[in-house]
């Protein structure tokens, strides 16, 4: 963004990469892809780069809230700062908390997930899943991460995108509002759990294993870390794929 405004210049969207997609191994891939699916249509969009900080979204899910405001006020001084206006981001934490806490604050933006994104885009007709890999008759099971699903009742999108390969979409017996979470949400992703019979991503992996998919499909780095853990404890990584939306559009597009 700010070699954009030092060329007189501005970005038709904000791509907030967050924490996950800039610093975790995996994550990275899904940034690079989106980025790609980004260019491929032409969009001109812009990343704050090293001025982008945490949303807040740990913090206040651990009981911070004082340090959640701190980072909330610094995040929307920058991105008022750019005049941004419409903002997408691939983590569904980051998601609710620009688009619902951060009015609270005095930021106001467009905010879409890249999935909602990923299916404007399939409906305009720019993405065709052409080209690419075929995912015909593929079983996929998609997990609705909570703060997409549940949070923000984001539901269709992502099972459009997939649909739209014309893939063989498999629900897991706990899908959509009644979605079971991946065990990262409220900050749970940064501690260890708590003592129990069997571990929330495990109980999780067991549900998508039962659908006897070929590709687990997510919407967020989180889910992604934890379902991918599921996989490696059930020894199904030969078997079994997770991979997230953006990841599937951009194999299916040729990208």
């Amino acid at each position: 963004m700010a070699e954009l405004m030092a060329k007189g210049e501005t970005a038709d969207i904000l791509f907030w990469v967050g924490c996950a997609g800039s610093f975790d191994e995996r994550a990275q891939r899904i940034t690079r892809d989106i980025c790609k699916i980004l260019h491929h249509v032409g969009i001109k969009y812009a990343i704050l780069g090293t001025e982008e900080n945490c949303t807040g979204d740990p913090a206040k899910r651990a009981g911070n809230e004082f340090l959640f405001q701190m980072q909330a006020m610094m995040n929307i001084q920058i991105l008022d700062g750019y005049e941004v206006k419409k903002i997408v981001t691939a983590c569904p934490h980051c998601f609710n908390t620009l688009k619902n806490e951060y009015p609270d604050l005095g930021g106001h933006y467009e905010v879409i997930h890249h999935t909602q994104l990923i299916q404007q885009l399939i409906d305009e007709g720019k993405l065709k899943a052409e080209g690419g890999e075929s995912f015909k008759g593929r079983r996929i099971t998609y997990h609705d991460p909570c703060y997409l699903g549940r949070g923000n009742e984001v539901y269709e999108a992502p099972r459009k995108a997939l649909e739209s390969l014309d893939a063989q979409l498999v629900e897991m017996k706990r899908c959509r509002s009644n979605g079971l979470c991946c065990g990262a949400g409220g900050a749970q992703l940064f501690k260890e759990p708590e003592k129990g019979n069997k571990d929330i991503n495990i109980e999780r992996t067991e549900e998508a294993l039962d659908t006897q998919p070929e590709i687990i499909a997510a919407a967020c780095p989180f889910c992604m870390t934890m379902l991918r853990d599921g996989i490696k404890i059930k020894e199904k990584e030969q078997e079994v794929q997770v991979l997230d939306i953006a990841e599937i559009t951009a194999r299916a597009n040729g990208l």
